[in-house]
């Protein structure tokens, strides 16, 4: 992992109405490093996930990725979101697209790459995450894990610097969970620099660097895992372990 931040928020505040949902946050993100972030709902971690790359425009503060200001539209924002893969609670598939079509549709529109070169790469890909065998089925056809799975996978074929994740197992029966969260935890061991919003504590104590905790739109405590988990500092955050490691 370098030292060099390759996502930067600074001072960031964002409302929607009156409700300040992001207040005052900072958060620098080194190259391959997996911060995973965790607080109760509504305390601000989607929105922080999809303000970096622009999904959510901010009211204030900056943002920068890879030493650029975030672009507000047009060209460079379509560069920016295709250097930073986003997976969701939903998976967003194209239902009338076969597995490989899904992942080989990004690269190929995008980046106007060679149909040729990006299947090989699509192929890899769905072999990576284990369902190089569905490739020719579509999403109905599949699990709600293999279906998240491939989500994975299309963000991953756009070749991103980083990968953000928003409750990407939330939607998931509790059987499925795993299979997302293997494939999650070998990006992480290979170095992909990962944001990753969830509420699977067991994924934040093994795969992450850092854990960040957030209540009411703000940054409350940071700290490796290990740390957090066994001595967290803020009350917010005793409170938040005490509820959810008791069930």
């Amino acid at each position: 992992m370098s030292d060099e931040a390759l996502i930067v928020l600074e001072n960031v505040n964002k409302y929607f109405g009156p409700l300040h949902v992001l207040d005052d946050v900072n958060l620098s993100v080194a190259r391959g490093e997996v911060v995973v972030v965790i607080g109760p709902s509504g305390s601000g971690k989607s929105t922080l996930c999809r303000a970096i790359n622009r999904l959510e425009p901010i009211n204030s503060g900056t943002i920068t990725f890879d030493g650029r200001p975030l672009p507000a539209e047009g060209r460079a924002l379509a560069r920016l979101r295709s250097e930073v893969g986003m997976v969701f609670q939903s998976f967003n598939l194209f239902a009338h697209k076969t597995i490989l079509q899904n992942v080989m549709l990004g690269p190929i529109k995008v980046r106007k790459e060679k149909s040729v070169e990006v299947r090989e790469r699509a192929m890899a890909l769905l072999d990576r995450v284990g369902i190089g065998n569905q490739a020719e089925k579509y999403p109905a056809q599949l699990s709600g894990g293999q279906q998240q799975r491939v989500a994975i996978a299309r963000a991953l074929a756009m070749q991103p610097k980083a990968l953000l994740f928003d409750e990407p197992t939330s939607a998931l029966d509790p059987e499925m969970v795993g299979e997302v969260l293997d494939v999650m935890t070998s990006l992480a061991r290979e170095g992909m620099t990962m944001v990753v919003v969830t509420h699977e504590m067991g994924f934040a104590r093994h795969a992450a660097n850092r854990v960040v905790f957030m209540a009411d739109g703000q940054l409350v405590e940071q700290a490796p895992p290990a740390e957090f988990f066994a001595n967290p500092k803020s009350d917010r955050a005793k409170d938040f372990l005490s509820k959810i490691l008791t069930h």
